[in-house]
């Protein structure tokens, strides 16, 4: 156990009110949740707490577009959240809202605080109005086209086509995305934080150790470019708090959130009685805190955040840790792959132990993106997790509960070799203290295979066929049984189920770091039953296929239109070469069906010019099969046949659109002729 208890506070990055969970969000929680439970498991005092962030312009608009309030969207994405988040074992001790009695306190506390230290000031700007809806627009809620290619229906920040970056005053046509009108250009006042009289604060701060070399870096950058003052209002209508003593004027969604963390642990502070909200957060407090977020908000946590706690009396955070964005088979996350994948839609197919393993495997102290390969990740959980670690118990318990009435030897015939595991302990702590999660899983299973290979030398089975050799036999499950107790004492941070499921049938107590010191001896586990069953290829495709045609609403960064009103991301680029392998035929869709079981695929027999192909297509929600029989389209001809649950598909037919009913497979002229190869 720790010699010396830290007092620790956590915090992930608030989710966004207005969505669901996904899998690269869980990326975070994930970290921050092992960070989390190693702590514990150490004797510190850690508390995590988050919050939904429930304020800005999308909440707003999206509780109107659906009929209810504001309130009334945010209190169903809480319940959503807290069961995605249980579900994953993310062990929160405090999940709030920033749309809270706690918030709303703090926030004009710091605000008032920083307008008495002369840190505020108002400034006239000029601003795009939508005349229709009466309310200021945000630049990602108009479009126009871009005044540097002139392409349409491009944000008022960014094309996505050349990736010109720009003002929405020089887009071509501009229009609001909310209305439709055109918008018009009206004068507002506006507040603004002076985040320049903190730089030389700033500089300190960020230089002293509390932030990834790779994000230093980077804000380096923005110090080379000149910090600027940043603009903490909105206008109403507004779903958010009013600024004090500013009728009609909203606090920014960015100044609120963060204030968020520390409204939820206040929130917290009210019920437990080992809490007090000054020690943690007074500007003296020797007490620790920390935020875990993606490196796409850095900007706001190690600059903005900082500054208004500094400039409030308030302490800044003991450190900032990023992390990167998740691919999966090494994009971005795409609908049309099937890879843009809900926590929810994961929880149906898989079990959350999987998910939690493989990332944390795959998980370093860096701001590198972590790649989540389908592939890999069944190989990977299904060697590491059942065949090497949960195998060690299934080998050895057999022998124990049926010959040895459940009872452990009362020596340890391997005292050096468990020695080794336990002083393995040391490093693994170290590496999760660092956040070197992979790191520390490769020793744990360096140690699997050592469990393993003393099993497989010491043949129990073997010995069991001799009744001379009973002793023997006990000894060395026995062994098997104290190393596999090390095991799961290591990776309780990131399997917590596996280690209660573990810790019943053992018969012991939860474990602590230490508890794995001595081994257990003359004693009596419980009968053992399967702890981890082996993932399944037809499950993952499943998840992937009721992921693909999915086009619900997802979280978005903040001041983003809806997901219907966005491009499909474009995905990484690819070389020419890669493209040629492509073979993309005319085919006749000589039969369509619907398939029983499916909601969304559709099963075509098409005709390639003499050869026929079966393939299932998501295209139900569009069309019903006797539109399409007789129809010409286009397919992919060489794509490797792929087992689904209702039979095997020979390829792949090409259809564009944003979903649903808004879906069309490509229709080539009638001149085209089944086999042709499109050029």
């Amino acid at each position: 156990m720790a010699t010396s208890q830290r007092h620790i506070l956590v915090t992930s990055a608030l989710p966004y009110a207005n969505g669901s969970i996904h899998l690269g969000h869980l990326v975070e929680y994930i970290q921050t949740d092992i960070w989390v439970r190693f702590q514990r498991m150490q004797g510190h005092h850690c508390t995590y707490v988050c919050a939904d962030d429930a304020h800005g312009t999308p909440i707003m608009l999206n509780a109107d577009k659906l009929g209810i309030t504001p309130e009334e969207l945010i209190a169903r994405t809480d319940k959503e959240h807290r069961a995605d988040f249980a579900d994953f074992a993310i062990g929160f001790d405090n999940f709030h809202s920033t749309h809270s009695p706690e918030n709303r306190e703090l926030a004009e506390l710091i605000y008032t605080r920083l307008r008495d230290g002369g840190y505020i000031h108002t400034k006239t700007i000029e601003q795009f109005y939508d005349p229709e809806k009466q309310m200021f627009l945000p630049d990602r809620f108009i479009k126009g086209e871009c005044p540097n290619c002139g392409a349409a229906d491009q944000y008022g920040d960014n094309c996505e086509v050349c990736s010109a970056t720009y003002s929405p005053v020089d887009l071509k046509n501009p229009y609001s995305t909310v209305s439709g009108a055109t918008p018009v250009m009206k004068e507002t006042e506006h507040y603004f934080f002076d985040l320049k009289a903190f730089e030389g604060m700033l500089r300190d701060w960020t230089r002293s150790g509390r932030l990834q070399s790779g994000i230093v870096n980077k804000l380096g950058e923005w110090f080379e470019a000149g910090l600027q003052a940043w603009d903490i209002s909105r206008d109403a209508p507004y779903f958010g708090f009013e600024i004090p003593d500013a009728p009609g004027k909203y606090f920014y969604v960015w100044l609120d959130a963060p204030i968020g963390y520390m409204a939820s642990f206040k929130n917290l502070c009210a019920w437990r009685p080992d809490l007090n909200f000054d020690d943690y957060w007074r500007a003296d407090s020797e007490y620790e805190v920390y935020h875990f977020i993606g490196k796409d908000i850095a900007y706001f946590h190690t600059l903005f955040w900082p500054a208004m706690l500094h400039g409030a009396g308030f302490r800044t955070p003991s450190a900032v840790f990023c992390h990167g964005f998740l691919t999966v088979n090494g994009h971005k996350m795409s609908k049309s792959r099937g890879t843009f994948i809900k926590a929810r839609t994961y929880l149906d197919h898989l079990d959350p132990q999987y998910l939690r393993y493989y990332f944390a495997a795959k998980l370093g102290n860096g701001i590198d993106d972590l790649d989540l390969n389908l592939d890999d990740f069944l190989q990977r959980v299904n060697a590491d997790l059942v065949g090497k670690v949960v195998n060690i118990a299934s080998r050895c318990a057999g022998f124990i509960n049926k010959r040895f009435d459940n009872k452990l030897s009362a020596q340890c015939a391997e005292t050096a070799l468990y020695q080794q595991f336990v002083d393995a302990g040391t490093g693994i702590a170290l590496a999760f203290e660092q956040r070197e999660y992979s790191q520390a899983l490769r020793q744990i299973m360096a140690l699997a295979d050592q469990a393993n290979q003393y099993i497989d030398a010491q043949k129990p089975w073997v010995l069991a066929k001799d009744a001379d050799k009973a002793q023997q036999v006990q000894d060395v499950c026995s062994v098997g049984l104290n190393l596999y107790r090390v095991l799961v004492c290591y990776l309780k941070p990131v399997l917590p189920k596996l280690a209660q499921e573990s810790e019943l049938f053992l018969n012991i107590e939860p474990m602590n770091w230490d508890a794995v010191q001595q081994p257990m001896l003359d004693h009596y586990i419980n009968t053992f039953s399967p702890l981890l069953t082996r993932v399944e290829q037809e499950k993952v495709n499943a998840m992937v296929e009721a992921s693909r045609d999915s086009l619900a609403e997802t979280t978005r960064h903040k001041g983003q239109p809806p997901k219907s009103e966005m491009a499909e991301p474009i995905a990484a680029e690819i070389e020419y070469e890669d493209f040629a392998k492509v073979d993309l035929r005319i085919a006749r869709i000589v039969k369509a069906a619907h398939v029983e079981g499916a909601d969304k695929l559709l099963q075509l027999t098409l005709d390639l010019g003499g050869e026929t192909r079966n393939v299932f297509a998501g295209i139900k929600s569009a069309y019903q099969p006797e539109q399409l029989e007789g129809k010409l389209t286009v397919m992919v001809a060489n794509l490797k046949p792929r087992k689904m649950r209702f039979g095997m598909s020979e390829g792949m037919v090409l259809a564009a659109g944003p979903g649903g009913k808004d879906l069309w497979i490509l229709s080539p002229d009638s001149g085209a002729q089944p086999g042709m190869r499109v050029k």
